[in-house]
């Protein structure tokens, strides 16, 4: 197929198994400037299904670094409220949500950390209530990426733009199953082995997870009632979704204050423009209490200064060493990718879909299960070919759940 064709498939595995998105429905987008082609497909895709409106709102590397460069140092502490508060009244007004990423991973590179950490965490602020919604399930969204030319430079920085764009977009298509036959139907197979297994995980009712490998020492305890997850899932509206396209994970809240031992990064995280790579963590009663990386590290310290929550875990993910995007042999420099390559942990909010009946608990009894609270969410990857994890039941039972980066169960 040609670019054009599978770029219409792409828009439309978006619009259906992302999304599906339902008749009457708001759609609302987040994209690069890049992503305007795609944008518009997706557009068209989602007129077709029904929806009522759908608002796109663009974001402009250059632009971006144009603040960083030239605006003055107090407008370092603002963030475009009124912009997220508008958000969060769609969503309460159903709604759906599509992010499209595709930002260069090193945009703000060189930048002062400082600035970095003001605006990050006046942005994490001014987001909260629509993040509130977004991870606590409420409506159904999506997010999905777009190849780039400063994306693609960085991921292939050996070969010319052209065939560093064309190549990465190969990629996103293939990571992503819209180079088969039947995307739609391709999408409804896997999100079924997902539920399998994390049906499976659901009937063990582990306590707690162990991790052992190359710097990697960890016992990570799991909330109480604690749901695991993984592919499509329904979502507080009733609508059946796939939050990531492309996903390999299951995944689940980890209990914010039993989380002990070290952990050492296997993938770099690109975090608002920032390369971080190399992260050594130590964890005490669920907090980070040292921590180092050998790249970015000012920025990852400042994303987990944000708040207490910052410093603590929301979620924990299984990823097989043999998925689809890690067969690739691609660091993509993008964690909605990389995050599928290998298994992960988030610091930061708790989803209450990994609560049983999270949404209808207040924020104290969430609280009070091991849920975690923060400003912000972001994954980074600890898993490799060379990770073990057990499962460990309430009287101390152990039993492997991977070895080498692989499923034992």
């Amino acid at each position: 197929m040609t670019h054009d064709e599978l770029l219409d498939r792409y828009a439309q595995l978006a619009v259906r198994s992302g999304l599906n998105l339902r008749k009457g429905q708001e759609l609302l987008i987040t994209a690069p400037l890049d992503a305007v082609p795609l944008v518009r497909r997706i557009t068209e895709h989602a007129y077709k299904s029904g929806a009522t409106l759908v608002t796109a709102f663009y974001s402009d590397d250059p632009a971006t670094l144009a603040r960083y460069r030239f605006a003055p140092d107090e407008s370092f502490d603002t963030a475009p409220g009124w912009l997220f508060d508008g958000m969060a009244a769609a969503f309460r007004g159903g709604a759906a949500r599509l992010a499209i990423a595709g930002e260069d991973p090193g945009l703000l590179a060189g930048q002062d950390p400082a600035r970095l950490a003001r605006a990050n965490k006046a942005r994490s602020i001014a987001y909260r209530p629509a993040l509130e919604l977004i991870t606590g399930f409420a409506i159904n969204w999506c997010v999905i990426a777009c190849a780039t030319p400063a994306w693609a430079r960085s991921v292939f920085p050996q070969l010319r733009e052209g065939e560093a764009l064309a190549k990465l977009w190969s990629a996103i298509f293939s990571c992503c199953r819209a180079d088969l036959p039947d995307p739609v139907a391709a999408w409804e197979e896997h999100s079924a082995a997902l539920a399998r297994r994390t049906t499976f995980l659901n009937e063990r009712r582990y306590a707690a997870l162990t991790y052992r490998g190359p710097g990697t020492d960890l016992v990570l305890g799991l909330a109480q009632d604690h749901v695991w997850k993984g592919g499509a899932g329904k979502a507080r509206n009733g609508i059946v979704c796939n939050a990531n396209i492309p996903t390999e994970e299951v995944f689940t809240a980890p209990h914010k204050d039993k989380v002990d031992g070290t952990v050492c990064s296997t993938k770099p995280l690109s975090y608002q423009g920032s390369m971080i790579d190399g992260i050594k963590v130590r964890f005490e009663k669920g907090r980070i209490v040292e921590m180092t990386a050998a790249k970015g590290e000012d920025a990852f310290r400042s994303l987990i200064s944000t708040d207490e929550g910052a410093a603590r875990l929301g979620e924990v993910a299984l990823v097989p060493h043999s998925s689809p995007i890690s067969r690739s042999g691609i660091v993509f420099n993008n964690t909605l990718f990389d995050e599928n390559a290998a298994s992960h942990v988030a610091v930061g909010q708790s989803y209450t879909e990994n609560i049983r009946d999270g949404g209808n608990r207040s924020k104290d009894e969430l609280a009070a299960l091991g849920a975690n609270s923060s400003l912000v969410h972001v994954d980074w990857m600890i898993g490799s070919g060379n990770l073990d994890v057990d499962g460990v039941h309430a009287d101390g039972r152990a039993e492997p759940l991977m070895r080498q980066g692989e499923w034992a169960i």
